[in-house]
């Protein structure tokens, strides 16, 4: 490991201000964590962020720090010390988090830390030597040892019951750093499994996020699916198992689930090239999460209503509705997560329409009314049930699953993929009556008939069979005629 541990000149600058303050303070402060193993390994962030400890008194130095700096405080954790300031700069948003030792002295704060690779400290005058910083850090762990072999060990024996949570932070470290998890890290998160069912939803959502942000999530939630610790989070998982297996599926209901996880990533990497589909898996949902993240989630939800909806007909094994059932399921989860309420909505589209591309599959003829249809319903996730589709059929290999069948499923979802960016470049579309004429010309009073009239006379227009408001009023007049007759 021959990187040097190095700063920008910003970062200079700021840590100047900061070391200022602790001096004239009399505040001995040290950067620890993550900031350090990643300079370490080459790693560098857009928007920075550092880490401090000291004896004590972190929240009232930090509060009095952000009027130096003349940016944002937080109180992350007032009963351990914990609080965080933002810096915006030009170009970068710099994140300060203060923290008050978490044992007697700086090597009993490292040990208690989550990891080795993150227990390492540099006291924060030493950051301003000249040259290669690496032999001023301190490292209790042996850490940068562990940084040089890739590895993932835990600091301390009483990580995981210290915090929970750190038993997914072991995997979602390895999914962003590339890093193998310690065979005894492993058996520790398998045997300390359910200590996280005390961890608050928000913080279980962020560690597994990271995971479905890297390219492998598959391989790192097979893992820990492995260790019997995603049953813990998602207690849904235990009914998807053992059930489903028939002549469509070669998996059980989890299983498929899993597989169809894996072949999305692989459909990723197959339209990596693909600008307009790369861009709208950047689009950011909700905070920090994208939806090609929120996807890989929506995968594993997809199935999530087969076992209520499990029947048995003919010797055969059914799941008629689960889709509709699954959307109970996704609230449920959401809710607990604490995901945002776009999300929710993304989520409850992907879940309710993933069966309607292999509908539309087996037709001989794709209308412009199914098509019109299809993208009415999903909306602004027609294209994530596209892909999820894709993914749900590469992942279903049955003796009744032929090949013919699949080629025409793919054939049909990549000429909706086709058509949906068609359609972006369109003008809006603008109904040719809306209510308001409804009420003026058919005195017709909001109503169930109302939403329909509405509903029919838009689908006529969107296919080309009406062209101007006086055909759409005609048709509108012949539905209320046939209704109230």
């Amino acid at each position: 490991m021959n990187t040097p541990l190095k700063f920008s000149s910003e970062e200079i600058s700021l840590l100047r201000k900061v070391y200022s303050f602790s001096k004239e303070n009399k505040i001995k402060l040290f950067l620890v964590g993550g900031f350090l193993r990643d300079s370490l390994i080459g790693l560098k962030k857009k928007n920075p962020d550092f880490d401090f400890c000291l004896k004590e008194n972190a929240i009232s130095f930090g509060k009095k720090l952000s009027l130096k700096l003349k940016c944002g405080f937080f109180v992350l954790d007032k009963e351990h010390g914990a609080c965080r300031l933002v810096k915006n700069t030009k170009d970068k948003v710099y994140t300060f988090d203060f923290t008050d030792f978490r044992g007697r002295d700086l090597e009993d704060d490292l040990i208690h830390r989550d990891f080795t690779c993150n227990a390492l400290a540099l006291a924060l005058e030493s950051v301003f030597e000249s040259g290669d910083l690496k032999p001023f850090l301190i490292d209790p762990t042996e850490g940068i040892k562990d940084l040089r072999k890739k590895i993932i060990r835990l600091a301390g024996k009483e990580a995981f019951v210290e915090d929970p949570l750190r038993i997914l932070r072991a995997f979602s470290f390895s999914a962003q750093l590339g890093f193998k998890i310690h065979p005894e890290v492993l058996k520790s998160a398998r045997n300390s499994r359910k200590l996280l069912e005390k961890v608050s939803g928000e913080r279980i959502r962020d560690e597994l996020f990271k995971v479905f942000d890297s390219n492998d999530a598959y391989k790192h939630f097979a893992l820990i699916d492995k260790l019997n610790i995603l049953e813990v989070i998602f207690p849904e998982i235990k009914k998807m198992r053992g059930i489903g297996k028939g002549a469509y599926h070669h998996l059980d209901v989890w299983d498929h689930t899993m597989e169809a996880l894996k072949q999305l990533e692989m459909l990723y990497s197959q339209f990596e090239k693909n600008e307009l589909i790369r861009g709208f898996l950047d689009e950011v949902i909700a905070g920090p999460r994208k939806r090609r993240s929120l996807l890989k989630f929506g995968v594993l939800l997809h199935d999530i209503g087969k076992p209520k909806a499990l029947r048995h007909k003919q010797g055969k094994i059914i799941f008629h509705g689960h889709e509709r059932i699954g959307l109970d399921f996704t609230k449920e989860i959401v809710q607990r997560l604490k995901l945002s309420n776009d999300e929710l909505n993304s989520l409850k589209t992907m879940v309710l329409w993933h069966l309607r591309p292999g509908y539309l599959g087996d037709q001989e003829e794709l209308t412009p009314r199914a098509k019109f249809r299809y993208f009415r319903d999903t909306g602004k996730e027609a294209l994530s049930v596209l892909l999820l589709s894709i993914a749900d059929q590469r992942a279903t290999r049955g003796p009744l699953t032929t090949n013919a069948s699949r080629v025409q499923h793919e054939k049909t979802c990549l000429g909706l993929i086709k058509e949906y960016f068609r359609k972006q470049k369109q003008k809006k579309f603008v109904r040719l009556i809306n209510g308001d004429d409804l009420i003026s010309r058919f005195k017709l009073a909001p109503s169930p008939l109302f939403g329909k009239v509405l509903k029919e006379v838009e689908e006529l227009q969107a296919i080309g069979k009406i062209r101007s408001k006086q055909e759409a009023f005609a048709q509108a007049g012949r539905i209320i005629k046939s209704q109230k007759a």
